[in-house]
C-alpha cells in the first residue's frame, strides 16, 4: 500500500494539473481564514496561500520549475485580468477627468517615494549596488517591474519576490497607515492603494467600492508605465 502511494505522488508531483489545483485550494483556504476572522488584513488571502504554498512545496521537496508548470496557467490570466480593469476606470471616467492635475501630481509623487524610498533603506542597511536595482520597481505590478529589473541590470526574481512581498505589506497596513492620517477620500485611497501596493492592492480596493477599486487600477498601470520611463532614465543620471 505504501508503495503504491508513493508511485501515486511521484505520478501527480510531475502533472501540472497538480499545482494548478493545489494553488487554487490554498487561495481557497485564505479566503476561507480570511472571512471567518472578521476580514482581519493580517489573514490576507494571498498571504496565507503563499504560506501554505511554501511550507507544501518544501515538504514535498518540490522545485519551483516543477510548481511553475502548473501555476503558469495563473500566471497567463494575469494579462486578461489586467486588461478588464479597464471596465471600472471607464464607469468613472468623468471623475477621472475632473481630478486629472492630482492624479498626476500624486502619480509622480508616489512613484518617486517607492523609488527612493526602497532604494535608501537598502542603502542604509549596506546593500549592494545589484541589490538597490533589483529593489527599486518593487511597487510596480510584478510583470513590468521584473522587465525593468532585468533592463536596469538588477535580479528579476527577486525582483519577484519583493513586489509580492511590497503588495501584501501594503494591503495589511494600508487601511491603518490612510485612517491613522485622516486619509478617507475613495479616490485617494485607491490611488495610494494601485501605486504602493500594486495588483494586490487593488484586489483589495475592490472590495472597498467601486470608486476605491477604479483608481487603484488607474494608479497601478500609470505606475507601471512612469517607472517604466522613470527608472533607467535616474539610473542612467547616477552613473
Amino acid at each position: 500500500m505504501s508503495s503504491d502511494m508513493v508511485q501515486l505522488w511521484c505520478y501527480l508531483s510531475t502533472s501540472p494539473l497538480l499545482w494548478l489545483t493545489v494553488t487554487l485550494l490554498a487561495y481557497q483556504l485564505g479566503t476561507w481564514c480570511f472571512q471567518r476572522c472578521g476580514c482581519s488584513q493580517l489573514l490576507n488571502p494571498v498571504l496565507t496561500a503563499v504560506l501554505v504554498l511554501v511550507v507544501l512545496l518544501k515538504l514535498s521537496a518540490t522545485d519551483y520549475q516543477t510548481y511553475f508548470r502548473g501555476a503558469q496557467f495563473i500566471h497567463f490570466l494575469l494579462g486578461p485580468a489586467t486588461v478588464a480593469l479597464a471596465i471600472p476606470l471607464y464607469r468613472e471616467v468623468a471623475v477621472i477627468r475632473k481630478t486629472f492635475v492630482p492624479i498626476i501630481v500624486a502619480l509622480f509623487a508616489g512613484s518617486l517615494a517607492a523609488i527612493l524610498s526602497a532604494v535608501g533603506i537598502a542603502w542604509l542597511l549596506g546593500g549592494e549596488r545589484i541589490l538597490l536595482l533589483t529593489l527599486s520597481p518593487k511597487s510596480v505590478t510584478t510583470p513590468i517591474a521584473m522587465g525593468i529589473s532585468e533592463q536596469i541590470g538588477g535580479l528579476p526574481a527577486l525582483t519577484a519576490v519583493a513586489v509580492v512581498l511590497t503588495g501584501i505589506t501594503g494591503v495589511v497596513i494600508g487601511d491603518l497607515v490612510l485612517n491613522w492620517i485622516k486619509v478617507h477620500d475613495e479616490t485617494a485611497r485607491g490611488m495610494a492603494f494601485g501605486i504602493a501596493s500594486h495588483g494586490i492592492g487593488t484586489a483589495h480596493a475592490m472590495h472597498k467600492s467601486r470608486v476605491t477599486g477604479a483608481f487603484s487600477a488607474l494608479a497601478m498601470a500609470l505606475n507601471g508605465l512612469l517607472t517604466a520611463l522613470l527608472l533607467p532614465l535616474l539610473i542612467s543620471l547616477l552613473r
